[in-house]
């Protein structure tokens, strides 16, 4: 599990899902985020958001300056992801992902420009230089890292158990699952999760994340277990009817869920790495990670 700090929430945006993500769904956020960047007063505090920290402080040591090019770092980003990477109302790139990219530029004190382009030809357009830096949700693999050099994570998908709430259940264990039904998408990674760590839990599985959440809203499981962001907008939305939460922590294993993203770079452009490296550090040690999550996720997956 990740190592997180929650606060209460400030300003917010608007969740997403992640990849799993459909058409319909996303155009709904991108619409949501857009009102609320016109007028933040839409966005009111909640509960409170459990803000992710993906950094060591061990890790700390003299800052990086990043390398005098002469010209713009240029960042490379696709527009239809929110709330990591969207168009603004005026069809600027923006969303988590995006802001990150100009603070740490901000922190670096170097000048930096924003492209958006389509998200299959971000990495090709790396390669063939028509940038300097790719920030979007493109997962960071070791097939990846054979091409690329990428900062560590700034962002992780967590996996979550989400429960009906006046049933009364137990934060998810392995003992606690034994007999439950636990909703499941076919082939996921949270299905092989579920099956190795809680293997007396009754996981019931469904074509997709939609008929999971219908089948524990009707109470015919106990629980789902899933993608973080897509529970968290769900019990957060209108379409739960409020019937469930989030419960338990958050599932952060590298081989089931990956090891999150980060900030791309070609492997010759170490020094630049390095400097994008240090300025998320310090930008987390100076509150200013913070600051900009709770702008974007009202609702936290973690």
């Amino acid at each position: 599990m990740s190592q997180t700090t929650t606060i209460p929430q400030q300003r917010a945006i608007t969740a997403t899902d992640s990849s799993i993500c459909s058409h319909g769904l996303r155009a709904v956020f991108v619409a949501l985020a857009l009102m609320i960047l016109v007028e933040p007063s839409l966005a009111q505090p909640g509960q409170g958001v459990t803000i992710p920290n993906f950094w060591n402080p061990r890790s700390r040591g003299e800052r990086v300056e990043a390398p005098q090019t002469g010209r713009a770092v240029r960042f490379l980003t696709d527009d239809e992801f929110p709330p990591l990477h969207f168009a603004g109302p005026d069809g600027t790139p923006t969303g988590f992902s995006v802001e990150l990219a100009r603070l740490v530029c901000e922190r670096l004190s170097i000048t930096c420009t924003v492209q958006a382009r389509r998200f299959d030809t971000l990495l090709d357009a790396l390669a063939e230089r028509q940038g300097d830096v790719v920030a979007a949700a493109i997962p960071l693999t070791a097939t990846l890292r054979s091409r690329f050099l990428a900062t560590r994570p700034y962002f992780r998908w967590p996996a979550r158990f989400v429960a009906r709430t006046e049933k009364g259940l137990p934060p998810p264990s392995a003992e606690a699952l034994a007999g439950k039904a636990v909703g499941v998408i076919t082939g996921s990674a949270h299905a092989a999760y579920l099956k190795a760590f809680f293997p007396k839990a009754l996981g019931r599985e469904f074509t997709d994340l939609a008929a999971a959440e219908g089948a524990l809203k009707r109470g015919e499981t106990d629980y789902v277990f899933a993608d973080g962001l897509n529970l968290a907008l769900w019990v957060g939305g209108t379409e739960s009817e409020g019937c469930c939460a989030l419960i338990g922590g958050d599932y952060l294993e590298n081989r089931y869920f990956g090891e999150g993203i980060g900030f791309v770079t070609r492997p010759e452009d170490a020094a630049l790495s390095r400097a994008l490296d240090d300025a998320l550090q310090r930008i987390w040690d100076e509150g200013k990670y913070t600051e900009l999550y709770l702008r974007f996720f009202p609702v936290s997956p973690f």
